[in-house]
């Protein structure tokens, strides 16, 4: 009976783990492409709307990167604007707003990780256990897992695509406890130089992904099970 109870706990906690590893590994690599920042910059016309070069403007985007895994406190960050030097980009209200920003990023960073390892070891204890050694009791948590984080990826996808502008509103009402996002687009550079598109952009990208890998652990164990099979007949 204990060991069934903590059979079913072990696939419980892979199931809602799978979701939160995939979400956050995703807005990892999203945050730090620089591929990302480049094609903003590009599509909503930064340069033109800043006047600052693209040159520096991915400087700038280079540095923002750094300071979400750095040990500063504060961002800072010294470019070029026609050809005149600007020692610190952002005004103290960007700056301590982006401080929050980083604390989220780096919240997100530890529970990546923590749920990477997590993961390993739940999966480590199906393979290791006695009763756990049957095959489908090892991967289909996983694919269950996968099949509930089609079902959230898809949910955020639509809602982007119907209502982006609350659903970015109702993310930093929840995510921060102040008003320092609410930003002057005609003043505030770090409006200027990521708007509300920018954001859906990386949205998109991270819903994108997340379905792709969901779908491949949904439908993991009948791969694997078809490959067992031929090797078997072989």
């Amino acid at each position: 009976m204990i060991l069934r109870f903590l059979c079913i706990l072990r696939s419980t906690l892979i199931v809602l783990i799978v979701p939160l590893l995939l979400v956050t590994t995703n807005v990892r690599l999203v945050a730090d492409s620089p591929y990302l920042y480049s094609y903003g910059f590009q599509k909503y016309g930064i340069e033109s709307v800043t006047g600052i070069e693209m040159g520096q403007l991915e400087l700038a985007g280079e540095k923002i990167r750094d300071y979400f895994s750095n040990d500063q406190d504060y961002l800072v960050i010294d470019i070029e604007r026609q050809g005149q030097k600007i020692k610190n980009l952002y005004n103290q209200r960007e700056i301590l707003h982006m401080k929050d920003v980083k604390n989220l990023i780096q919240l997100i960073y530890s529970i990546q990780i923590w749920s990477l390892l997590l993961f390993i070891t739940l999966i480590l204890i199906g393979f290791l256990s006695i009763r756990l050694r049957k095959f489908s009791n090892v991967i289909d948590p996983i694919s269950w897992g996968g099949g509930l984080t089609l079902g959230i990826a898809a949910v955020v996808g639509i809602l982007s695509l119907f209502g982006f502008q609350r659903l970015f509103l109702f993310f930093h009402l929840v995510s921060f406890d102040n008003d320092l996002w609410i930003l002057d687009p005609t003043r505030d550079y770090l409006i200027m130089m990521f708007p509300q598109g920018f954001f859906f952009d990386a949205t998109v990208f991270i819903v994108v992904l997340t379905l792709g890998q969901a779908l491949l652990l949904w439908v993991l164990p009948r791969i694997i099970r078809r490959l067992r099979g031929l090797y078997k007949e072989d």
